[in-house]
């Protein structure tokens, strides 16, 4: 079982939802098997115990930490999903790559899918692969010095929500001959999947910062902000 880095935080509660930061190594809902129940849908739930919910609108990787919105009533459950469909929430992360980034900033354009033969593993596909976009910028840059690699640190929105999104578009090569049809070619540190995870860090070095969408209650807009603990 991975570590679970800290405790299920509460950034903000309302009577139609609450957000919380994860702690990287917690699920987001169950998995399979009696030691996989541990997970933020069930953590939630204790600390709103009057709720019908909480249903979770979205999820973050396991190994991934920061910020979730989850639903405590089904109606509102219906309104954040809608808002995610739609892609009218902003979503912003923040990660270490291993490597150094080449460009200042940019949009990725990678169609993904599962490897039937590998899962959870995902892959480019251009044929059979769904959409997956992310705008990047590069906040940081740590030379390579006493015989460690490069690093860059890198700020990342995705546009579209697909699994493993930003892991992939992070390792996957650049293109060649300026296709514009490639990644960054520079894993996310502690990325066990995509890249050298346990060889370059304790854990993946990618977390949620900041999440926006619309209060299903009032309309009104809400940002929550969480600390980058890396």
């Amino acid at each position: 079982m991975p570590t679970i880095d800290g405790e299920l935080k509460v950034v903000l509660v309302s009577k139609r939802f609450l957000v919380v930061d994860k702690p990287s190594g917690l699920l987001s809902v169950p998995g399979k098997g009696e030691q996989n129940q541990d997970c933020v849908a069930r953590r939630a739930k204790v600390l709103v115990p009057q709720a019908t919910g909480p249903f979770v609108v979205h999820r973050l990787d396991m190994e991934t930490s920061g910020l979730m919105v989850l639903a405590r009533d089904a109606d509102a459950h219906r309104h954040l999903s809608r808002q995610f469909e739609a892609r009218a929430v902003t979503k912003v992360y923040e990660a270490v790559l291993l490597g150094e980034v080449q460009g200042a900033s940019g949009t990725i354009s990678l169609p993904i899918r599962p490897d039937i033969d590998r899962r959870p593993y995902q892959i480019v596909d251009w044929e059979n692969g769904r959409e997956a976009v992310t705008r990047w910028r590069v906040l940081k840059r740590e030379p390579a010095a006493d015989g460690s690699p490069a690093r860059t640190r890198v700020q990342f929105e995705p546009i579209t929500g697909r699994t493993h999104q930003l892991r992939v578009h992070a390792a996957y090569p650049r293109a060649g001959g300026g296709s514009g049809k490639g990644g960054l070619g520079c894993p996310i540190v502690g990325d066990t999947l995509y890249g050298d995870g346990a060889a370059s860090g304790p854990r993946l070095l990618l977390h949620a910062k900041l999440l926006g969408f619309i209060d299903p209650e009032n309309r009104r807009p809400e940002r929550c902000e969480s600390v980058v603990p890396f």
